[in-house]
């Protein structure tokens, strides 16, 4: 299956991209990834987008649409994928269709991740990190400390970090609403949009996802 999947901040896309890549047995390919893998390699555009970084600028869409496109080139991309932050914008959205026409393929399904926006800025802007180890993560309301303010795991100080508070979590949202959710009319108008309330436990969201994509959990 050729999957992409979209949804606002917060909707848990990369959780749940790793869960429906691995039961659909198809490689999970993410921006943050490509852009990650291309950088420590060293690739040539790896460098135009470390460029682009270092000078405070927008990576260009061409630099992320060449790193999707190689990426998609690659074996085990040939049986299908899930792609996960791309495409971010109607110019990517069709480029993507145009590499799928020069490979003869094309999408399964636009899995749309729905949640309300209270409910977003209510996840996002509750989380806390510990200061020792970013992987100690804690929610003021769905999982907090036994201690307030302080890591269950190593005792460190927990945080807010600052692209986390409520007014950022808003802006966040206002450029998704402008420039990524135009993407899923244009996926409407092919008929390729499956949409599906992202509230609720991990499976319970994963098990709706399998089910609108036609497979069982």
């Amino acid at each position: 299956m050729r999957i992409v999947l979209v949804g606002p901040p917060g909707a848990g896309k990369g959780t749940q991209a790793a869960y429906l890549a691995k039961n659909l047995s198809i490689p999970h390919i993410s921006t943050g990834d490509l852009f990650r893998a291309n950088i420590s390699q060293g690739t040539p555009l790896g460098q135009k987008a470390q460029e682009y970084m270092r000078a405070g600028q927008l990576v260009p869409d061409e630099v992320t649409i060449g790193m999707a496109r190689d990426r998609m080139a690659e074996p085990d991309a040939a049986g299908g994928f899930l792609l996960d932050g791309f495409p971010r914008n109607l110019s990517q959205a069709e480029a993507l269709d145009g590499i799928l026409r020069e490979t003869g393929t094309e999408l399964d399904a636009v899995l749309d991740l729905e949640v309300p926006e209270d409910e977003v800025v209510k996840r996002i802007a509750g989380r806390r990190m510990c200061r020792n180890d970013s992987t100690h993560i804690f929610h003021v309301e769905y999982s907090p400390p036994k201690a307030e303010g302080v890591c269950d795991a190593c005792g460190g100080e927990l945080y807010q970090r600052e692209d986390d508070s409520e007014d950022t979590v808003r802006k966040r949202l206002e450029v998704y609403h402008s420039e990524t959710e135009p993407i899923i009319d244009y996926y409407k108008a092919q008929e390729l949009v499956v949409t599906i309330s992202a509230l609720g436990r991990v499976d319970e969201v994963t098990r709706r996802a399998m089910e609108a994509l036609g497979r069982s959990a």
